[in-house]
């Protein structure tokens, strides 16, 4: 959607950021009358979105899976409820911690109705979950490089990585929209069916293909926010080249 981003209560003359926020509803008062205070609007699909994980650290290293699944995956549903890609009118990256919550989630999922958790699936899954409680930067997040996930964990894994592109390509179609660009939009569409395939098969893929729509998604969206006509070429470059692998 398109928004006035700096908002100016009507009640108390409050001002504050939308784009911050994620709420129409003044920070002082709680009242929903304002107005916005930007000459333009500006695309918007982003919010406000906390991940309160901190109350699960002991749970994960003590408990079994199914004894707290339900209220994990309801936090990390809400997180990946919330988050979007474009923020006051920036296109934003596909990021580790976006996907590092889709794969904790189907991971609990699938470890929930398991009958048994193996050494390596908790190993894997309490990685996961330190990665993001901890918040590390994605060059120590190594819990769901390719070769650390689990033979049992993969359809976890390829099922994180469709809902986490499928959400990111929504974005950048909504972003061509508003600034078209023929070439990224067919190479968008090529990596979308692709991502049909994989859901058809609920996520039971090689961990390569996984994340080779990832690394494709990615590319499209650094092709589309960089403003160097060169690098925009490159980009674009490879996420075909990680296509035409899948093809």
């Amino acid at each position: 959607m398109e928004i006035r981003g700096q908002r100016a209560c009507q009640a108390c003359e409050t001002e504050w950021s939308y784009f911050e926020t994620g709420s129409i509803a003044c920070p002082n008062c709680g009242s929903l009358r304002s107005v916005g205070r930007d000459e333009e609007r500006c695309l918007h699909t982003d919010a406000s979105a906390a991940l309160p994980l901190e109350e699960f650290r002991g749970r994960v290293a003590e408990e079994p899976v199914n004894a707290y699944a339900d209220e994990l995956e309801s936090a990390l549903r809400e997180y990946t409820r919330k988050r979007g890609f474009i923020n006051g009118g920036d296109l934003r990256d596909l990021d580790e911690t976006y996907l590092t919550a889709r794969t904790l989630l189907h991971t609990v999922d699938l470890l929930a109705r398991s009958r048994e958790v193996t050494a390596d699936e908790e190993i894997y899954l309490l990685t996961l979950y330190r990665t993001l409680a901890d918040e590390q930067s994605p060059a120590d997040s190594d819990g769901r490089a390719t070769e650390e996930v689990p033979d049992s964990l993969q359809e976890a894994w390829g099922s994180a990585a469709t809902d986490a592109v499928g959400a990111y390509t929504s974005d950048l179609r909504t972003w061509l929209d508003a600034h078209p660009d023929s070439e990224a939009t067919q190479t968008l569409g090529r990596l979308r069916e692709h991502v049909k395939r994989v859901e058809a098969l609920q996520g039971a893929v090689d961990p390569e293909t996984a994340t080779a729509l990832v690394e494709t998604a990615q590319a499209i969206g650094r092709s589309l926010r960089t403003d160097d006509p060169e690098a925009a070429t490159d980009a674009l470059a490879a996420a075909r080249d990680r296509l035409s692998q899948l093809e």
